[in-house]
């Protein structure tokens, strides 16, 4: 409870200051509305239908982006981290890969798959694999030689070792993974509806305010209920790490 506090005072001062600057005079209220226009704003949209479908269209994009990824890193991590050779061979590649932005591949996925949801699901589980695989390859080089020697003294089978001794120690760096790209893939999805001119979901929202209107307010509130949708999906997932994992430091060393 005293995290949450802090972290609404620190937003809330956050709003404050901006609310000064814009009050006094620094910036012009028509390219950059106060807050008290912004939120009042945002309460007005939670009352328009079309906006609700825009951001529950962006939620389920992102978690079934989230989820897909999730569905490839985590095998694909425990094959490379536990296949020396292959992880080698196949190195290049992925770092070739790796630092390509998702929103460079807009085009090409376009022109593949089309401009339905399926193309912001696919950039934003493009985007989102990489921590939560890297996690898991860490995790599996850092096990204890010892606890892997054991195992195998005990005559225990590569497949039950993988499953009762490297998976339990995984857990918690894959978790943080997840943690990582998750707001990975709400920015992938937000960004491709937005370039790519979604039919639905927030991205697309703010682009037809920002390109139909001269409501720089709309624009705003769209951006702060990213902002704070991302707030609450880190925080969440924040919880369940910190209960799941009371064991472990490793979600608790990412978050300092």
């Amino acid at each position: 409870m005293s995290r949450l506090l802090r972290a609404l005072a620190g937003l809330a001062g956050f709003f404050l200051v901006w609310e000064v600057i814009v009050q006094a005079g620094l910036v012009r209220k028509e390219f950059l509305p106060p807050p008290s226009v912004v939120l009042v704003t945002i309460f007005e949209q939670f009352g328009e239908t079309q906006f609700l479908r825009d951001l529950i269209a962006t939620f389920l994009a992102w978690a079934i982006a989230l989820l897909i990824a999730v569905a490839i890193a985590v095998p694909a991590g425990l094959l490379l981290g536990s296949i020396p050779g292959l992880r080698t061979a196949t190195a290049v590649v992925i770092e070739f890969l790796r630092p390509i932005p998702a929103v460079a591949l807009i085009p090409l996925v376009l022109l593949l798959i089309g401009g339905g949801p399926e193309a912001k699901i696919t950039l934003a589980v493009y985007a989102s694999l990489w921590p939560i695989m890297f996690n898991t390859i860490y995790a599996l080089g850092e096990i204890d030689p010892v606890l892997l020697e054991t195992a195998k003294a005990c005559g225990t089978s590569k497949f039950r070792t993988l499953t009762s001794v490297a998976l339990p120690h995984t857990a918690p760096f894959v978790f943080t993974g997840v943690r990582l790209s998750a707001n990975i893939a709400l920015i992938a999805v937000v960004s491709t509806e937005f370039l790519a001119g979604a039919k639905l979901g927030i991205g697309n929202f703010i682009m037809q305010a920002s390109t139909g209107s001269t409501r720089f307010d709309l624009v705003l509130a769209g951006t702060v209920v990213v902002g704070a949708l991302g707030f609450l999906i880190n925080g969440g997932l924040e919880m369940i790490g910190r209960r799941a994992f009371r064991w472990s430091t490793v979600d608790r060393e990412a978050v300092s």
